[in-house]
């Protein structure tokens, strides 16, 4: 009985992932546990890679925790890990060294050391792992403060999106029929697997599905009648998704041949398969995408199925304007992804500002649009000469305009002159008159009048000379027995206040 794809993927992902879990700090596997209800196994699986890989370093790299291995970190080792060791960690993940296991030519198992490197994704999903592992402990208040929040994401540089023009999507396909420009051994395969791949192309540049998608068919699950067939998503979801007539025309000539393929035992309901009678793997549907997408489009080596995934939902956006239908076909759960990459129209108003502009060109005028630039020039009227009924209007405008003013320049003279009598009369009103001889005898007689009634009140002047004492009525109350400061004056009332 054939065992399912999809099934024996998640068993035999659930093994591996017990296999890390055995080498990390109990606190790992409890964090991968809670996760559990809510992430897939492979999500799981990503978590666990991460964290051994931290774990790893910090047990090689800081001499605070050489003595120790991963499984021997507990609870208060974690809550000894710094933000410094976090920032550390992210420097050395630029470039880095692991062992591996390998099997030789003679197949014996031998340990060997490669390089390894992180651009700006990996050190953001490791990063994340870190995060959500120390939230998990900090949350679980199995350590007093969660470091991994004070560390900065690393900033994500957006690469355009590679995907196939409609010149290089025809230029693929025909490398896929014909087996033009391959390599001798290559093309001592291509006649035993040329319908298979075109049906793999074709599926992808018609369907947009996703090479796990792709490898995961069964024959049984193809409808060539009704043009579907049904697809299990990343999630476990299945859906089906309806494709055009090029694609079913492709489908239908390699299951013609598939049909007298026996397949090795357990592989009998995949669809594709190798040259080995298995189903086939991801890491050759990949290589056989790359090997006709360097023919079509040299300039373009990164091709790979997710970019002719691109190329599809590019292509479908344009057709239809509908980023939700583009969205649903392609299984997305967020339209903003679908929006993000693949409605993106960069590359097309490129081409077009480059076919806008026009820049003149540097050789000089050729004699034809010199006589073109003559005819114009003679084209233009000339200016008439004036008449002598017309000279005649312009001298007399002129004295007119000779009489405005001279009649202007006499109105300025006459306010002038009026001026001038104004200022007069102004000086006569503002000039002092001197006084007559009987005003000046009773000025005379008034100043003297005022000298004698100073002197006067200077007699009656107090015991005090410091002080001016008016005349009071003998009942005034306001007097020396009344008042015992009255007399004196303000600086001693103040002094001896």
């Amino acid at each position: 009985m054939p065992i399912d794809y999809h099934k024996q993927r998640a068993q035999k992902n659930t093994l591996y992932l017990r296999q890390q879990l055995e080498q990390l700090p109990d606190a790992c596997r409890d964090f991968v546990r809670a996760l559990e209800s809510t992430t897939s196994v492979l999500t799981r699986l990503a978590y666990a890679y991460d964290l051994k890989i931290f774990f790893d370093y910090m047990c090689s790299e800081q001499y605070e925790f050489t003595h120790l291995k991963p499984v021997d970190f507990n609870d208060k080792y974690i809550g000894k890990i710094t933000q410094r060791h976090i920032e550390m960690y992210m420097e050395y993940l630029t470039i880095y060294f692991q062992e591996e296991r390998d099997t030789d030519s003679a197949g014996n198992e031998v340990i060997v050391t490669r390089d390894r490197e992180n651009g700006e994704q990996g050190k953001m999903r490791k990063l994340s792992a870190l995060r959500s592992f120390f939230h998990y402990m900090y949350r679980s208040k199995r350590i007093k403060a969660d470091v991994s929040t004070l560390i900065d994401m690393p900033k994500l540089h957006q690469k355009p999106i590679l995907r196939l023009n409609p010149t290089e999507l025809q230029a693929v396909l025909e490398a896929v029929k014909s087996g033009g420009d391959l390599t001798k051994r290559q093309q001592a395969y291509h006649a035993a697997t040329q319908k298979r791949d075109t049906a793999i192309i074709t599926l992808f540049l018609g369907t947009g599905i996703r090479v796990s998608e792709c490898v995961g068919l069964d024959v049984e699950d193809i409808d060539l009648k009704e043009r579907s067939f049904i697809v299990t998503r990343k999630g476990g979801n299945q859906v089906i998704l309806y494709f055009p007539d090029e694609v079913r025309d492709a489908l239908a000539d390699y299951m013609s041949e598939r049909k007298i393929i026996e397949p090795l035992p357990g592989n009998e309901s995949a669809l594709f398969l190798s040259l080995q009678r298995k189903r086939i793997t991801q890491r050759a549907v990949e290589n056989l995408v790359k090997k006709y997408c360097l023919i079509a489009a040299p300039l373009k080596s990164r091709m790979s199925p997710h970019k002719l995934r691109s190329t599809f939902g590019t292509n479908l956006y344009l057709e239809t304007g509908d980023i939700y239908l583009v969205a649903d076909v392609l299984g997305h759960s967020s339209v903003e992804t679908t929006r993000k990459h693949y409605a993106d129209m960069t590359e097309n108003r490129r081409r077009e500002a480059a076919k806008a502009v026009r820049l003149p060109s540097g050789d000089r005028e050729s004699p034809e649009k010199r006589d073109e630039a003559d005819v114009i020039f003679a084209e233009k009227p000339s200016k008439a000469k004036p008449s002598a009924e017309e000279n005649a209007t312009d001298e007399q405008s002129g004295a007119d305009d000779s009489l405005d003013t001279a009649n202007k320049m006499a109105a300025l003279s006459d306010n002038e002159n009026k001026l001038d009598d104004d200022s007069e009369k102004t000086a006569d009103i503002v000039r002092v008159k001197a006084p007559s001889p009987r005003r000046a005898r009773s000025n005379r007689q008034k100043n003297s009048a005022s000298e004698t009634d100073m002197e006067a009140r200077k007699a009656r002047k107090g015991a005090d000379d410091d002080t001016f004492m008016p005349e009071r009525d003998a009942g005034s109350t306001f007097s020396s027995q009344t008042n015992p400061d009255f007399g004196k004056p303000l600086r001693r009332r103040r002094r001896e206040g």
